[in-house]
């Protein structure tokens, strides 16, 4: 009888949903790993998780700037669809950007955008029809947690009180984990499955890091600058290894899928605390390429995976994991499935500006539109606003790279691959015609 029952106990646990949290990093190449092969980056903690995971080493963001890269992970779906294609909307006539979260004609353009998410399929509320609670910690341009359909979370949103891209939310990673964590042991508590948002602003600047992880890297970088972006990839990982210690300790690591990607990518100018041009918000792998990683132990098996994917793919994937039918406007695949990755098509995006030029039109402030199909990465930029006077990188034009033995975008065979290039071409105007 005893045996019987405890045989039903742990059926029981089984088919208990799994948790998931969901861990995005700020601003770091995808160079900047020690499981991506950084000499001087540690990153210990990441890259246990990556041993452990189905790790696509090729992964891609829709777009290289944080908001609208962060919408298309949460909604599945791309910025030109949303219509979340820049952090912001633009600055009304006569209004200094100092003072435009005062300006009631751009409070409202904001309002707006934020309207534009509640309107789309969002992770957390769709896994809370099936009793899921969520939390947001992190970076976050939607206003308040709750417009991301998060049942509880750190960030009001409010501009009066300094909403805008996280506020309170910008304190996880940095100062403390406890909001996460308590989070999570108040779902353990009451048996209720959980979604974590955890979005902390590092390696974002400001690159701040503890002395402890600056130390080390000063020997060997190009500057002070490197020095501390790299020891923020460092302090990042540290957090990381927090989380997922605290997982393990309340025995939910078994039952917890943990999926990795980072918003967008970094190359650090080694003049200064900034960035180069050819990373955020640029068109180049430097901005737009992330490992993308699944850790769900005994359901998953680890794996290291060259094929291009795509952050679209992590609503589906988490959504059938779980059990809920992903909608049918959601734009990717399941990365769990081995015949749906193996035949899975180009990966597309798009590059946009900072400050949207109309928020209800994406065609008006594209930059650039990109797709990476097996070996190759096509380019195409906007005529309209990319000029000489402000395009970073290599030159006007279209661009076409052999991606895997170019991995830094050197050499342009547009005029070399005139039939490839066409046929690329093609393929992204039947994706999206701005």
């Amino acid at each position: 009888m005893l045996a019987c029952l405890l045989a039903a106990l742990l059926a029981g646990a089984d088919r208990s949903p799994p948790n998931v949290v969901l861990i995005i990093s700020d601003d770091q190449g995808w160079t900047d790993y020690g499981f991506m092969g950084h000499p001087r980056v540690k990153t210990p903690h990441l890259d246990k998780l990556a041993a452990e995971s189905r790790l696509f080493t090729r992964g891609y963001v829709t777009s290289s700037l944080c908001c609208p890269s962060l919408s298309a992970i949460l909604t599945g779906r791309y910025p030109h669809q949303t219509r979340i294609t820049g952090n912001e909307p633009p600055t009304p006539a006569g209004i200094a950007k100092g003072t435009r979260y005062r300006d009631p004609g751009f409070l409202a353009q904001v309002r707006r955008l934020n309207g534009f998410l509640q309107e789309q399929p969002r992770i957390p509320a769709l896994l809370a029809a099936k009793g899921y609670r969520s939390f947001q910690a992190g970076k976050w341009w939607g206003g308040s947690f709750a417009t991301g359909g998060f049942t509880d979370g750190m960030s009001h949103g409010d501009p009066l009180r300094g909403g805008r891209h996280g506020d309170e939310g910008l304190e996880i990673g940095r100062k403390t984990l406890e909001p996460v964590t308590r989070f999570m042991d108040k779902c353990q508590a009451d048996r209720a499955p959980f979604f974590v948002w955890y979005a902390p602003m590092l390696p974002h600047t400001p690159h701040n890091p503890p002395p402890r992880f600056v130390d080390p890297q000063r020997e060997g970088a190009s500057s002070l600058p490197q020095a501390k972006y790299l020891a923020m990839c460092g302090w990042f990982d540290e957090t990381c290894g927090q989380l997922l210690r605290h997982l393990d300790d309340k025995g939910l690591r078994e039952n917890t899928i943990v999926v990795y990607v980072t918003d967008n990518g970094w190359i650090q100018d080694s003049a200064g605390p900034g960035y180069r041009s050819d990373s955020k918000q640029s068109q180049y792998d430097g901005g737009l390429r992330t490992p993308i990683m699944v850790r769900w132990p005994g359901k998953v098996k680890a794996a290291r995976i060259e094929k291009p994917v795509s952050s679209i793919d992590i609503a589906p994937t988490i959504l059938r994991a779980v059990g809920i039918p992903a909608p049918d406007s959601l734009a990717g695949i399941d990365l769990l499935d081995d015949g749906k990755v193996s035949s899975r098509g180009p990966v597309m995006g798009a590059c946009f500006l900072h400050d949207a030029v109309d928020i209800e039109k994406p065609s008006a402030s594209w930059t650039y539109r990109w797709m990476v199909d097996g070996d190759y990465k096509r380019i195409l930029p906007n005529d309209k606003i990319v000029t000489k006077a402000n395009k970073p990188g290599r030159g006007l034009g279209p661009e076409l790279y052999k991606i895997t033995s170019d991995p830094f975008e050197e050499t342009n065979l547009s005029a070399m691959e005139i039939n490839r290039a066409s046929r690329m071409d093609a393929v992204l105007a039947d994706w999206w015609t701005p």
